[in-house]
């Protein structure tokens, strides 16, 4: 007796959303878990890390109000976010919370939507009385990996979005 094979994926693809705020609400889902993978491989290569090592705990509290960036304005399918991360490092035998402040640029294309920076700043959690530090470009660092890794996966239907 032959078995008969199926095609049928176990999951269907599912697309990216086109709209910006269910994209944003499953990245953030998704992203505590994105950027560990991202830190757990850069674990096997030491000289690549610049900081501890750490632990994305969560992601959160987006905002979706663009700030104006003046003259020198980028096209018009570049989109803002702002969000927070919440990461836990071990230095020195002692867990730090730090809170990560991140203002993420995606570009929306004809192929699906693209990370096309992310400026990322950190503070003490809970806040202290020092403030962030300024925004750097961070498209290398780990949550911008993550980023770029989630929405690779998600322009290839990989991403499971709730109903």
């Amino acid at each position: 007796m032959g078995a008969t094979s199926s095609t049928a994926p176990i999951r269907p693809n599912t697309p990216c959303p086109a709209d910006l705020e269910p994209l944003v609400a499953q990245l953030l889902n998704d992203l505590p878990t994105y950027s560990n993978l991202v830190a757990s491989r850069s674990l096997s290569h030491p000289e690549e890390r610049s900081s501890p090592f750490g632990t994305v705990l969560v992601a959160g509290r987006p905002d979706f109000t663009p700030l104006p960036l003046g003259a020198a304005a980028p096209e018009e399918n570049l989109h803002q976010v702002f969000f927070t991360t919440l990461e836990r490092q071990y230095w020195q035998q002692q867990a730090v919370s730090l809170q990560h402040y991140h203002w993420l640029f995606l570009a929306q294309g004809d192929d699906g939507w693209r990370l096309s920076l992310i400026y990322s700043s950190v503070g003490t959690y809970p806040a202290g009385s020092r403030g962030a530090t300024p925004p750097q470009e961070s498209s290398q660092g780990l949550v911008g990996q993550a980023i770029a890794l989630w929405l690779r996966d998600c322009r290839a239907g990989a991403i499971a979005f709730p109903d």
